[in-house]
């Protein structure tokens, strides 16, 4: 189902309640206005009746009871010219009261057995029809005036103008839907503009979608868009980039790797024989260094974080547990000035590798018998995580560039190194929103690794 014609599907029971409610209301509206004019006119004409009848009602002794005939019979059926007139006239009947006698009637009034009604306005049941009454009782004297009408003849009267008011109603409910339809379908033209720009594009066109001429409505999308497309071409271009220098850096242990046997398949002695599988392990070694550091840097990129409250004093001490064994060869002196009160937010997994990586290059860049200290300091917004090593650090003007990919600042002494290791602690610092900075050791030479982590 297309959107427009969800919108049409929504749109069409509103107006359909909407008409409803509207002759709902009017024909409440029409019962209470045609309510009060026959009221009115039933109370005028018991005034008139009064006007007209007020000497013969009121003059001398008692006097027998009048009844008015009904004129239409014996006028040619004057009324007939007009049915419905006629029906409105029989609807009418009245009669007049001097003290209990009933003094005049109509030929079409109550019997004189249903008595006087109250004063005012009554409604009553007689020979199954129902019938609004009005009795006026006149001050000073014992007369009374009825005036009466057939309720049916408001009901018929509501009911012509009810039906006189359905049609149209009917009728607009299809013009209407018509209107909206074609309303919608123009209002969603935009959109279909909008898909089609986008339906149109490749693979490789990843520019800019124009919002020229689409409604303020859509620019966020558009723009959202926008920044996703953006945000795609840099990806793309960073991950060619990637590929490129990855196979770049491949290249050259694998070429290594191939001149070694070749060489080895040629050795003559022993002793050349031993050197050159020894340089084969040595280059393998760094083959599969680079291709963990590469893993290491796709997972950084790709693992979904698992945020959990984690005491910094105890990821320090796994880590520094896992190179335990280097340090103890390499006769390493390793200070831990753990916070017991450092709480953070964070990815155990990731936080884990930031701290690898560093230590990975404290130990790369220090001399056997060296010095690192691994330190947790509370600052403002939280915790200070720093690792200092005693080896030749990095230039402050060179610090900018050390988180590159494939960035080997040591290129010269560091012949094992992927130039990876700093750039994942950038792409990890990134992801979790931690602040990296490179700085002196505390003992003026080597680097000192800062990490600054919100508090939990």
């Amino acid at each position: 189902m297309t959107l427009g014609q969800r919108l049409f599907l929504r749109i069409l029971p509103t107006i359909i309640v909407t008409i409803a409610i509207i002759g709902f209301l009017a024909y409440r509206s029409a019962t209470r206005e045609i309510d009060n004019i026959y009221d009115a006119q039933l109370i005028n004409d018991a005034n008139v009746l009064w006007s007209l009848l007020k000497r013969p009602l009121t003059s001398g002794g008692p006097k027998p009871e009048i009844r008015v005939p009904d004129l239409d019979f014996n006028m040619d059926n004057q009324l007939a010219i007009n049915e419905d007139a006629d029906d409105y006239a029989d609807a009418h009947s009245y009669r007049a009261w001097r003290g209990d006698t009933l003094a005049l009637e109509s030929s079409n009034a109550f019997p004189s057995a249903l008595k006087q009604f109250k004063p005012g306005f009554t409604d009553v049941k007689f020979q199954g029809d129902f019938w609004r009454v009005y009795s006026l009782p006149i001050p000073d004297s014992d007369v009374a005036i009825e005036v009466a009408e057939n309720i049916q003849l408001r009901e018929t009267l509501v009911g012509n103008i009810l039906a006189n008011l359905s049609l149209p109603l009917l009728v607009l409910i299809p013009v209407i839907a018509i209107i909206t339809w074609l309303a919608i379908g123009n209002g969603l033209r935009a959109i279909h503009h909008l898909v089609s720009q986008i339906r149109s594009r490749n693979s490789e066109d990843l520019s800019r979608i124009s919002n020229t001429g689409l409604p303020r409505d859509l620019s966020p999308l558009v723009h959202s868009l926008n920044g996703l497309l953006q945000k795609l071409e840099r990806s793309i271009a960073m991950e060619r980039q990637f590929s490129d220098l990855a196979a770049h850096q491949l290249r050259t242990p694998q070429a290594g790797t191939k001149l070694l046997l070749q060489l080895l398949e040629r050795s003559e002695t022993e002793e050349e024989r031993k050197a050159l599988v020894a340089d084969l392990v040595t280059s393998n070694e760094r083959a599969m260094y680079l291709i963990e550091q590469l893993l290491r840097m796709a997972r950084v990129g790709h693992q979904p974080l698992k945020l959990e409250r984690l005491s910094l004093d105890e990821v320090v001490e796994a880590v520094r547990a896992r190179f335990a064994p280097t340090f103890a060869s390499r006769r390493f002196t390793v200070e831990v000035a753990p916070c017991a009160e450092a709480m953070v937010m964070a990815d155990r997994a990731l936080l884990g590798v930031m701290l690898d990586n560093v230590l990975d290059n404290a130990i790369k860049y220090s001399p056997d018998g060296g010095r690192i200290r691994i330190a947790v300091e509370p600052v403002a917004a939280g915790w200070v995580v720093s690792v200092s090593d005693s080896g030749p650090g990095i230039p402050p003007e060179e610090r900018p560039g050390a988180f590159d990919r494939f960035n080997r600042l040591n290129a010269a002494t560091d012949s094992d190194g992927a130039g990876l290791g700093l750039a994942i602690v950038s792409d990890i610092a990134r992801r979790l929103g931690i602040d990296v900075r490179l700085a002196t050791s505390d003992w003026m030479h080597g680097l000192r690794v800062e990490f600054e982590i919100a508090a939990a």
